[in-house]
């Protein structure tokens, strides 16, 4: 396969990423995880605060609301994710990232920046 076509380079990025999931210190992320935790993050990075029951009914990747349920839990579980109650309705969580998120994002962003200048 030509090293630079534009599959080989998605691949290479594929590689990185699972490499980055590997050396980094954050768990290993299931697919669905990965999905959910990703649109959380556009979310976050838009400056609108996910609640657990919007994330749940989001439809993310076709997945049930039980499945994202289930996701939020483990991603809590493995330190990816924190739920605060709201201060004005304690039936209300939001989903917030933790610092080992934050870290891991950045990560990645750093990755993205070395990819492209070279």
């Amino acid at each position: 396969m030509d090293q630079t076509s534009t599959s080989a380079v998605y691949l290479r990025f594929l590689n990185l990423l699972n490499a980055i999931e590997r050396d980094s210190g954050v768990p290993e992320l299931e697919a669905n995880e990965r999905v959910l935790l990703d649109m959380l993050a556009r979310r976050w990075h838009q400056g609108k605060p996910v609640t657990v029951l919007e994330a749940m009914n989001s439809g993310v990747s076709g997945m049930s609301p039980s499945t994202v349920h289930r996701r939020i839990k483990s991603l809590k579980a493995s330190g990816m994710l924190r739920a605060e109650n709201d201060t004005a309705d304690s039936r209300t969580k939001y989903l917030v990232p933790t610092d080992q998120a934050m870290a891991y994002f950045d990560r990645l962003g750093d990755c993205i920046l070395k990819t492209q200048a070279v």
